[in-house]
Formats: C-alpha cells, structure tokens, sequence
C-alpha cells in the first residue's frame, strides 16, 4: 500500500477522478521534463531525464504546491510508489545474460568489488562517521555503487523512505557523476592512467554512476571501450536485485521485534522478480527489438513520471538538515570510485591476465 506524503497539501483521498487527474498532472509534467533533457546543453552532460525530473518537480513542490488541488495527491503518490515499482521491474529490459558474457569474468569481478566494497564505505562513512539517519546513507551508496538515480528509486521504493532522501541521493549522483564524466576521459587520454582498451572501459563502466554518464565518458575514449563499458556497466545494474533482496533481508533480521513501523521496517521488493524475470525475457530474445525498445523508451517515462513525483514531495527545509553530511559522503564515495575502482580494474586485468 502507499503511504501518505508528510505533507498535508498531497495527502491522499479516495477520489478516483483526483487520482486520475494527478496522474495526469505528473505525466505532463514528465513530457515537458523529456524535453527538457533532450536539450544540447542537458544531454551533452550525459544528464538523464530522471535527474531533471526529480529537480523540475522540487522545485515545483516547493514554489508552488498550494496550486495542487489536495484530491490528486493519489495520484502524485501512486506515481511516486506504484508506478516506480513497475517501472523498475521493466528496467530488467535493458540487460541480457549474453552481453553480460561477452566481457568475462572480468568485467563481473570488477562490478561485484566496487558494489560490495561502496556499499560498505557508504554505509559506514555515513552512518558512523558522518551521523546520517540508514535511509540517506544507504540510498547514498546503492546510487554511487550500482546505477544511480535508477538505483536510489529501487531502493526508496522498498525502504519507504521520505521523498528528501531520495532527493539528497540523487543530487550526489548527479554532481559527483557529472564531474566524473567529463574528468575521466581526460584523465585517460593525457595519459595520466595507465590503463588500454580493455581497462579504460572496464574502470569507466564500473565506477561511472549512471548509464548516460557511462557512455558519454567511453565516447571521448573509444569505440571499443564504449562497448566494453556499456556492458560492465549493465552488469552492475544486474546487480541490484541481490543486492536490494539481501539488504532488504539483512535490515528484516536486524529489526526490534517492538519496532512496528519504525525506521527498521522495509517492503519486501516483489517487483525485483519482475526485474530478474523481463531481463530473462529479454536474454531469450522473446520480443522483437521493435518492441523492446518501445517499451524501454515507455519505461524511461515512467521512471521520469516516478521521479518527478518524488521531487513534487520533497522539501527543500528537510534536505538542508542533512544535506553537507550527504554530499560528504557521496564525495567520499566518488574519491573510492576513483582510487579504489582504479585498483580493482588494474588488480582483476593482472589477476585474469
């Protein structure tokens, strides 16, 4: 079941025309976001529709809320909760087991160790050292270890956390990410890491945050490194079912048994099979590529619509009491991306040799 947004101007009612009519609000607002990232200037950073959705739709929340008529709250909740959820089982689409194999034990390796091991300095650095709440340290990490916004959404969606802790976790994802992107490349071709083909898209695609950042980063290296890139980073991304199962497993087993609905409590992520199962489809080469790439182009608006929605819930004052120890540890997480994830692709390639 959703839950209702804290804040009163979106509680939900049982009006099913509200429910429709915010539905319909949050998908005009997503197609004028679309358009939006489709802008040179936008698409040249390699910044998704999915960050300037959850950015237009703050911004929106915050300077305008009192203009959303309270009746379509349903529908801005279920587009940021049930729609997630199955928007998130289609992104399974966009994986297949065969490109998977085509980079090797290698490319699996270099993703396991830099998701287990970022997921881990995350959690800690924000947790113990930087004091956050688990909510923001662990949507934090699982955008920097596994496939950014898309990450942070799959696990907002079972953890059920407020909207402004998605927020801070995407805006980590998009500052860290973006610099990134456009340092790598640099770095790469002056020299300055001594890394071939092999791994240059092995550290591109398994330390970069977000699919777009990926690409745009291999582009200014190579063709191949592209393409090797492309599919280490689909294999990180195939990571985040078990990763969500065994957090969401661990988190069930660590809760009080008094704790109720406390902070310790999280959905069981159904919509992860759905995930598993489409990418089983999609290996199996079921559907037409036609269609496949329709629905995954339906499916980045769906993500959109989610997190456009999640940005009309957020405020700007409940970010601003965490917001310097979340960056803090994205920017400690970005630095072991670099350093930790340079070491781990030049210890795999002279390991599998």
């Amino acid at each position: 079941m959703a839950t209702a947004p804290s804040n009163p101007a979106f509680a939900p009612t049982l009006s099913t025309r509200g429910r429709l009519n915010g539905i319909l609000f949050v998908a005009l607002f997503a197609l004028a976001v679309t358009q939006l990232a489709a802008l040179p200037v936008i698409a040249s950073l390699g910044i998704s529709p999915l960050i300037v959705g959850i950015v237009a739709g703050a911004l929106y929340g915050n300077a305008l809320r009192h203009g959303v008529p309270a009746s379509w709250a349903a529908g801005i909740n279920f587009s940021a909760r049930g729609l997630l959820r199955i928007a998130v089982a289609f992104f399974g689409l966009r994986v297949s087991l065969q490109e998977i194999a085509e980079v090797g034990w290698s490319g699996l390796m270099v993703s396991l160790l830099v998701v287990t091991s970022t997921l881990l300095i995350g959690l800690w650095c924000g947790m113990k050292l930087l004091k956050l709440d688990r909510d923001t340290a662990l949507l934090t990490a699982a955008g920097s270890a596994i496939c950014g916004a898309a990450a942070v959404l799959a696990f907002e969606s079972a953890l059920r956390s407020a909207p402004h802790k998605s927020a801070m976790a995407v805006g980590s994802v998009v500052l860290f990410g973006t610099l990134s992107m456009l340092l790598y490349p640099l770095a790469i071709n002056a020299g300055w890491l001594h890394l071939d083909t092999l791994g240059a898209g092995l550290f591109l695609g398994g330390t970069l945050h977000e699919v777009a950042q990926v690409v745009g980063a291999a582009s200014n290296v190579s063709a191949e490194a592209t393409h090797i890139a492309t599919i280490v980073k689909m294999t990180r991304v195939m990571l985040l079912v078990p990763v969500l199962l065994i957090v969401c497993l661990c988190i069930s087993r660590l809760r009080q048994p008094g704790q109720g609905q406390g902070n310790g409590r999280i959905a069981m992520p159904w919509f992860a099979f759905g995930f598993l199962a489409l990418v089983l489809v999609n290996s199996l080469q079921v559907l037409p590529a036609s269609v496949t790439q329709a629905v995954n182009s339906l499916d980045t608006f769906a993500l959109t619509m989610a997190m456009t929605a999640l940005g009309m819930e957020t405020r700007f004052s409940q970010i601003r009491q965490a917001g310097p120890r979340a960056l803090a540890t994205g920017a400690i997480l970005n630095l072991w991306l670099v350093g930790g994830g340079l070491a781990i692709t030049l210890g795999v390639q002279k390991l599998l040799g």
